[in-house]
């Protein structure tokens, strides 16, 4: 008699092949079960948490699961950022992510996660530029009058940014490094109190989110100058581009993405890609962006793979050219 009709193994390893190549559509059919969780590093009011909330909201309806918000700012975004990167590849555990996921790279010398490999992006879900905007008190009206006042006062004017690497702090070091100005970083912990203090006139001056910045620049709390794209923004239509007021040249937008921990099964990051996708689509998602500037993208996991790609190369280039040393 042959051996294998004595012996269960072939049969029982044909049967967990079928189980394995079963469970993965299986799994992306009931994903998601339970509520899942998408870790904002930043404080609550900011742009990314603006931009989180609005499709949670959207996800929430078309995905029959709540998305809950959860805010976990420090560290330059890093405690939210590592809790996500360490987190269960289950997909119940996201992070939306802005621009300093690629920038904490190369101003700390000690970074708790690797962007390139702890993650598995799911899609760059919105861009906006930055503003630059003034406390009222400030007297440059323009670009031009600004750099000229902070040229007649070298380090005496303070500028506010979300924390060390946000993108409005290496946005700001950029203008300074092409414009020749010298003024000084006040870090804050998210963009919110950062705002709050610019609105008290505890600092001048900030490189901040337009998501954030244009209620109060519509209410005459802030006046801006001049907005980081390479064209204006639909939701600031009558603000120059910094580069056209008087810094040709100069460009930084700020992105917002959402990433599962590296490991995810890839059946549920495409589930996952899909439904942020057909939620940018929708009219009053579509419009609420629009309306503070961003615009959303919602493009493929490899995409966005290349995007974070590109942005570690830039933002080191940018940091060696500003002589920014890594704390």
């Amino acid at each position: 008699m042959p051996l294998n009709s004595l012996s269960p193994l072939p049969a029982l390893v044909s049967a967990l092949a079928g189980f394995v190549l079963l469970a993965a559509p299986a799994q992306a059919q009931t994903y998601p079960n339970k509520p899942v969780h998408i870790v904002v590093p930043s404080a609550a009011g900011g742009g990314t948490d603006i931009v989180t909330r609005v499709l949670a909201q959207q996800l929430s309806i078309s995905m029959g699961q709540q998305f809950v918000v959860e805010n976990r700012p420090g560290a330059g975004q890093m405690i939210g950022i590592e809790a996500v990167a360490r987190a269960a590849p289950d997909g119940y555990t996201l992070l939306m992510a802005a621009s300093t996921l690629a920038i904490n790279p190369v101003m700390f010398k000690k970074v708790t996660y690797d962007a390139a490999k702890d993650f598995a992006p799911v899609t760059q879900v919105a861009a906006l530029p930055n503003v630059l905007v003034v406390h009222p008190s400030v007297p440059a009206k323009t670009v031009a009058e600004f750099i000229a006042l902070a040229k007649s006062k070298p380090d005496q004017i303070a500028y506010a940014s979300a924390g060390v690497g946000t993108s409005p702090h290496m946005g700001m070091e950029l203008f300074k490094s092409m414009a020749g100005v010298n003024v000084r970083h006040i870090p804050y912990r998210g963009t919110a109190p950062a705002v709050n203090d610019l609105i008290g006139g505890q600092v001048s001056a900030m490189m901040a989110n337009v998501l954030t910045a244009k209620p109060q620049i519509d209410g005459g709390q802030l006046r801006a100058l001049g907005v980081s794209g390479a064209k204006r923004s639909a939701g600031l239509p009558n603000v120059p581009t910094i580069a056209e007021a008087g810094v040709p040249g100069y460009s930084a937008l700020q992105w917002y993405g959402l990433l599962a921990p590296a490991g995810t099964p890839n059946d549920i990051v495409v589930k996952l890609q899909a439904a942020v996708a057909k939620a940018l689509e929708q009219a009053d998602v579509k419009e609420r962006l629009a309306a503070d500037g961003a615009e959303g993208v919602g493009s493929t996991p490899a995409e966005f793979a290349a995007l974070i790609k590109e942005e570690l190369e830039k933002w080191a280039k940018v940091a060696k050219a500003a002589n920014i040393e890594p704390q």
